[in-house]
């Protein structure tokens, strides 16, 4: 595109230079200068024009860039106002619903307000029996005041009697501690005319027969004397024995050995009695039983093999 500018202002040039040969010599020469001076200048113009040019090309490159960006949030605009013209119909729709949901309400604000003025004065008639009951709530007052002042009086008289209570309950609990509980039992093994053992196994004796049992702190169907109340117990056991078969009888307190009783059969004595007493101090819930030693026997009647107890005195 320069080179075509510099052919036209050449060519320009030399026309100029054409119609110009007729005048002087002298002249000619002048203005051939006068000629490449202003050619140059056009020249320098031209350039400046040509940067301009392309100046303005790049920036119009970069307007049509941007007019496309804006055509494409223009559009992405456009289809966003569609879509709020239509939540817009849809809220003009919503409104006039709502205007007429209004004016429904200021109806009925209208009768409540008629109805308001109605309670009001149904309002004022009770203020006035208000202040009546008031009144007579301030005359109840005085009397509750009254009241409380004399209730006050009979609680400090009563918390005198809980007190004097609380006294006698006390001598009460104390005399019951003092009291002795009695407790005495005596049992024999039963069986008839039978034979109580041998057994393979340590065997706990029960003396089924009961012969005595105050305090019915020995059970019949265990053997077992459960002591209640600490205390010192004073215990026996006696047995008979006979035939073959030796007897080892020992006396447990919970799982404590405490006595024991024995005899071994010999050639020239087949039947025998035997027994062992103690005195033990035992604490409540304490356990006192007789066990039967493995591969021995007692005689089993309601005389002869027996276990006794009682309490001597309480601790």
């Amino acid at each position: 595109m320069r080179l075509t500018i510099v052919l036209i202002v050449s060519l320009f040039s030399g026309l100029i230079l054409a119609q110009e040969g007729d005048n002087a010599s002298g002249t000619q020469s002048c203005d051939a200068c006068e000629v490449s001076e202003k050619l140059k200048a056009m020249e320098t113009r031209l350039i400046d024009t040509e940067n301009r040019l392309m100046d303005a090309d790049n920036r119009l490159k970069d307007t049509d860039n941007r007019l496309k960006d804006t055509d494409n949030r223009l559009k992405d605009t456009e289809n966003r106002l569609m879509d709020t013209e239509n939540r817009l119909m849809d809220t003009d729709n919503r409104l006039n619903d709502t205007d007429n949901r209004l004016m429904d309400t200021d109806n009925r604000l209208m009768d409540t307000d008629n109805r308001l003025k109605e309670s009001d004065n149904r309002l004022m008639g009770t203020d006035n029996r208000l202040n009546d009951t008031d009144n007579r709530l301030m005359d109840t007052d005085n009397r509750l005041m009254d009241t409380d002042n004399r209730l006050k009086e009979s609680d400090n008289r009563l918390m005198g009697t809980d007190n004097r209570l609380k006294e006698s309950e006390n001598q009460i609990l104390e005399l019951k501690n003092k009291e002795h509980k009695t407790v005495i039992f005596s049992a024999a093994t039963g069986g008839g005319e039978n034979t109580i053992g041998p057994f393979d196994t340590h065997t706990t004796l029960i003396y089924r027969t009961l012969i005595t049992n105050i305090g019915a702190a020995y059970s019949p169907s265990t053997g077992i004397f459960t002591a209640p109340v600490p205390g010192v117990y004073y215990f026996t056991i006696f047995f008979h024995v006979g035939r073959d078969h030796g007897t080892i009888l020992r006396l447990y307190k919970n799982n404590e050995l405490i006595i024991l009783t024995h005899d071994i059969p010999s050639t020239y004595d087949r039947a025998d009695n035997g027994g062992n007493a103690v005195f033990l101090q035992l604490v409540q819930g304490d356990r006192v039983y007789v066990q039967l030693r493995a591969k021995t026997h007692v005689w089993g009647t309601d005389y002869d093999t027996t276990f006794s107890g009682f309490l001597v005195t309480e601790m």
